[in-house]
């Protein structure tokens, strides 16, 4: 009786439902098995999330959120240019990944059907396409105005897709201290830059504003 009595929060709920899944080895069947297991009023369940899997989506959300609290915090990070920042955004987000390997290894591999995992991703998904859309400088952007809504998209795409594999990865990844997903980091994230590399595709358009103009106004 003691414990309903407590207001239980939102991270009190994170971190039992966490514990749950770890310590049982899979998810709880229902919302009032779990807040019946865990002593607390379904009720109070709801006041913060509408299903189990509102609430696992939420669990990688905070993850990120976590990440991009401590990059701001670094007053130097304000200075990086885009890809120090996607790489230290990397680095930090996969330290905060491993203070909590056990649960992110085991949500992730409980679910055998990858659409169900990139459900559980898509919070996680939104949040890093809009921070990769915030972080996207004037350098990486082409300079016909139609295109950039395009591009950025597909900028945005192409970095989720490149974080998806690198969280594979990282499970995957089994040398000390994770040093061969470090690795496999700096060597993702710089081909990525190396590839938005813009300047040769804005030579291309030019050619063909070129190539277009002579045709029109030559009348050949």
């Amino acid at each position: 009786m003691e414990a309903k009595n407590k207001i239980i929060s939102k991270e009190d709920i994170v971190s039992l439902y966490m514990d749950t899944v770890l310590e049982k080895g899979q998810r709880p069947k229902s919302v009032y098995h779990f807040a019946k297991e865990n002593n607390f009023d379904e009720s109070e369940f709801y006041a913060f999330f509408g299903t189990l899997e509102g609430l696992e989506k939420e669990i990688f959300r905070m993850f990120f959120s976590n990440t991009v609290d401590l990059l701001h915090k670094n007053e130097e990070y304000q200075q990086y240019d885009m890809k120090n920042k996607m790489l230290s955004f990397y680095f930090t987000f996969f330290e905060v990944l491993t203070a909590n390997r056990s649960y992110v290894v085991e949500a992730l591999k409980l679910q055998r059907n990858p659409l169900r995992n990139l459900a559980q991703l898509s919070a996680l998904r939104d949040d890093f396409k809009g921070y990769v859309s915030e972080i996207l400088t004037d350098d990486y952007r082409l300079e016909v105005e139609k295109l950039q809504k395009f591009q950025e998209k597909t900028i945005q795409e192409s970095a989720w897709v490149q974080l998806l594999m690198t969280i594979k990865f990282w499970i995957d990844d089994a040398s000390p201290a994770f040093e061969k997903t470090d690795i496999f980091i700096e060597k993702s994230v710089n081909a990525s830059f190396e590839l938005m590399n813009v300047a040769p595709i804005n030579h291309l358009i030019d050619f063909g504003k070129f190539l277009f103009k002579e045709k029109v106004y030559s009348g050949k």
